[in-house]
């Protein structure tokens, strides 16, 4: 177990709790088990989540990821070793209905620090964009996601708003890839940094400057999409699964994914027709597959719809085959793959 948790006050704990808190870098290592070592040991669930501890923690931190590189994060199955390390670990950093057996062994741990990046953003359900066309500006009435709402200062995007939703539990139904939003995640990063200054408060200065610095290079990022995607020829793209509504919604695109928020599901007749269709429709010219799930239904999609293949990557980890080494590196591969495939000017 950590020594520095003797150094940490009850009431701190209590405080990050009550509050629902509850390719990596130099600062982690596979081999260091969570719990042995000096620092404030960090357990993730997978690369997003570890990315925000290592880029908060910076030098005060160890990180051990329970996913893997190249491991398909929604089929993860906890190990009794990472249950020990669960165990011995000062927190815990997940992302609440991403990896059902993940969510199982923290709250079954006696982890006292967990925090649940789903409480500290809204996560919305974009079923209708999986299995039906919507028009591209449909979220916008509802979410206020006009072109106001791409400012970092408007209402729905402050964190202390009773409206985001911070304090349900995540429904069945709601989509979890919020890191593809780089302003949700950039609101996760913010409550992921709170919960490190209350639970190691003698290295808190450090977390919140690392935060600060984390939450500018993703509100710049936002601005690299919102600029890139807003000249385009269509709004409309097709991907294998539905990991990217949050990012449709925020830059105003429609997401028709083949196969839902379920990676690994086939899809039925009806709706490779449907997706048919709505390519002509809609001007679509590629259909986005991504690197650690089979491509063999987005090609063969192409192929008989006549369309371009390309890489739409959700960032769910970095292996060799990632267009880059680390999550804005990959994004901003993201960015230019949609321009390409939106025809933007």
């Amino acid at each position: 177990m950590n020594v520095r948790r003797r150094h940490i006050s009850a009431a701190a704990l209590a405080a990050v709790t009550a509050l629902g808190l509850g390719g990596l870098t130099a600062c982690s290592s596979d081999s260091s088990a969570a719990g042995s070592t000096d620092k404030f040991d960090v357990v993730a669930s997978f690369y997003p989540m570890a990315f925000l501890a290592e880029q908060i923690g910076g030098e005060h931190v160890n990180v051990t990821s329970l996913t893997q590189p190249g491991q398909e994060p929604h089929d993860l199955e906890i190990s009794a070793k990472q249950t020990a390390q669960l165990q011995d670990s000062d927190a815990a950093l997940y992302l609440k209905g991403l990896q059902p057996t993940v969510d199982e062994a923290i709250g079954q741990s006696e982890v006292k620090t967990k925090i649940d990046a789903a409480t500290l953003t809204s996560l919305e359900s974009h079923a209708a964009e999986s299995g039906g066309h919507e028009d591209e500006h449909a979220h916008e009435d509802e979410h206020g996601h006009e072109d106001e709402g791409h400012g970092h200062e408007d209402e729905g995007h402050g964190h202390e708003d009773e409206g985001h939703g911070h304090d349900h539990e995540h429904e069945e139904g709601q989509d979890p890839h919020v890191w593809l939003d780089p302003v949700k995640y950039a609101e996760v990063a913010e409550g992921v940094g709170k919960a490190f200054e209350k639970a190691d408060p003698d290295h808190a200065a450090d977390y919140k400057k690392n935060t600060a610095a984390l939450v500018g290079k993703l509100n710049a990022l936002d601005e690299k999409f919102e600029t890139g995607l807003a000249d385009r020829r269509t709004g409309v793209f097709i991907t294998t699964h539905a990991a990217f509504g949050h990012l449709a919604e925020r830059y105003g695109l429609t997401e028709e994914s083949i196969s839902g928020l379920d990676p690994e599901s086939e899809p039925s007749g009806a709706r490779v027709k449907e997706l048919q269709q709505t390519a002509k429709a809609d001007g679509v010219t590629t259909v986005f597959y991504e690197t650690l799930v089979s491509d063999r239904t987005a090609k063969t999609l192409a192929a008989d719809a006549g369309l371009r293949t390309d890489v739409l990557d959700p960032v769910e980890g970095i292996t060799d085959d990632s267009r880059g080494d680390d999550y804005f590196q990959v994004m901003e591969a993201n960015l230019a793959a949609l321009q390409k495939a939106l025809g933007t000017k």
